[in-house]
C-alpha cells in the first residue's frame, strides 16, 4: 500500500497551542510544505468537540495550556469511540513530559523550540502511519462485508442443494 503525495497533503491537521506565535509558525511551516487542510485553536477545551465534528488525521497538541492541559485533552479524545487510534503529536518544552505523554496516548512528540526540519519530518511520518492505518481499517471492513456476502451465498447454495437432494430421494 502506497500513499499518493496528494493524500498526505490533503490530510486534516489541527494545531492546538495557547501561544499564537507557535500556531502561526506551524501554520506557515505546514502551508509552505504544501499541506492544505490546516485548522487551529488556542482553546484546549474545544479540541474534543472539533475532533468529533472534523475527524482530524493529526492533532499537534501543546501540553502546557491554561484550562485543560494536553494530558486532559488526550483523555477526552480517548472517549471518541469512532476513532480508537489517537492521532496526536505533543508539543513540549519539558523533556520530562515526553515519556508521560507517550504513555498517555500520544503517538510522537516535538520538542520546543522547534527544529523545523524535524517538525516537517515527524508530521509527515505520522500522517503516513495514520493514513495507512485508516486504509487498513477500511480494507478490513470491506473484507468482512465480502466474507459475509459470500457466506450468505454459500448458505443459500447449500439450502438449494439439500432441497434438490430431498426431491431426488423422493423420486427414487
Amino acid at each position: 500500500m502506497k500513499l499518493d503525495e496528494s493524500e498526505i497533503l490533503d490530510a486534516r491537521i489541527l494545531i492546538v497551542d495557547d501561544q499564537q506565535t507557535n500556531v502561526q509558525l506551524l501554520q506557515q511551516l505546514l502551508g509552505e510544505a504544501g499541506y492544505r487542510n490546516l485548522a487551529s485553536t488556542q482553546n484546549s477545551g474545544e479540541v474534543c468537540a472539533l475532533h468529533r465534528r472534523n475527524p482530524y488525521d493529526l492533532i499537534l497538541l501543546d501540553l502546557q495550556m491554561p484550562g485543560m492541559d494536553g494530558f486532559q485533552v488526550m483523555e477526552g479524545l480517548k472517549t471518541n469511540a469512532r476513532d480508537p487510534y489517537l492521532p496526536v503529536i505533543v508539543l513540549t518544552a519539558q523533556p520530562g513530559h515526553k515519556l508521560k505523554a507517550l504513555q498517555a496516548g500520544a503517538r510522537d512528540f516535538i520538542s520546543k523550540p522547534f527544529d523545523l526540519l524535524e517538525v516537517k519530518t515527524r508530521i509527515r511520518n505520522m500522517l503516513e502511519v495514520r493514513l495507512l492505518h485508516r486504509r487498513l481499517v477500511d480494507f478490513n471492513s470491506e473484507l468482512e462485508k465480502q466474507v459475509g456476502q459470500r457466506t450468505a451465498e454459500l448458505r443459500e447454495s447449500e439450502a438449494r442443494y439439500r432441497s434438490l437432494a430431498e426431491l431426488g430421494s423422493d423420486w427414487y
